[in-house]
């Protein structure tokens, strides 16, 4: 019986480059790798293995350039979603801040202004 190699460990699927027998992107990886999460956190917060994470890691940095490129594209389709859903729901996100609060949810908008200025005081 042959042993996976690390190759095979990532396929392409509909979403792109994934970690094989899961769901997760290589891009998802690359969003954590950027924001400077070490493997072992990266590891953990999508329950992989280590082995699924050594792929991951290798595959990454032996087809750099593709993947990379790869990124770049999967960067901007998220924008242009983000952006197309942002109009689609102005209107409504709109309409809903419009509407008057419930007096029975009074003690809940307070805490939630508190929460809100405490951490807005906190960034100062």
């Amino acid at each position: 019986m042959s042993t996976p190699t690390k190759q095979a460990a990532i396929i392409r699927t509909e979403r792109g480059l994934t970690i094989s027998g899961t769901r997760i992107s290589i891009y998802d990886v690359i969003d954590f790798l950027k924001a400077q999460y070490p493997p072992l956190l990266i590891r953990d917060k999508f329950n992989l293995t280590n082995a699924q994470i050594e792929a991951a890691l290798s595959y990454i940095e032996v087809n750099q350039a593709q993947v990379e490129a790869e990124y770049a594209e999967v960067l901007q389709t998220r924008q242009e979603i983000y952006q197309y859903w942002e109009e689609h729901n102005r209107d409504r996100f709109a309409k809903i801040a419009a509407m008057p609060r419930k007096p029975e949810h009074s003690v809940l908008w307070a805490k939630l202004e508190e929460q809100k200025a405490h951490r807005n005081y906190s960034r100062y």
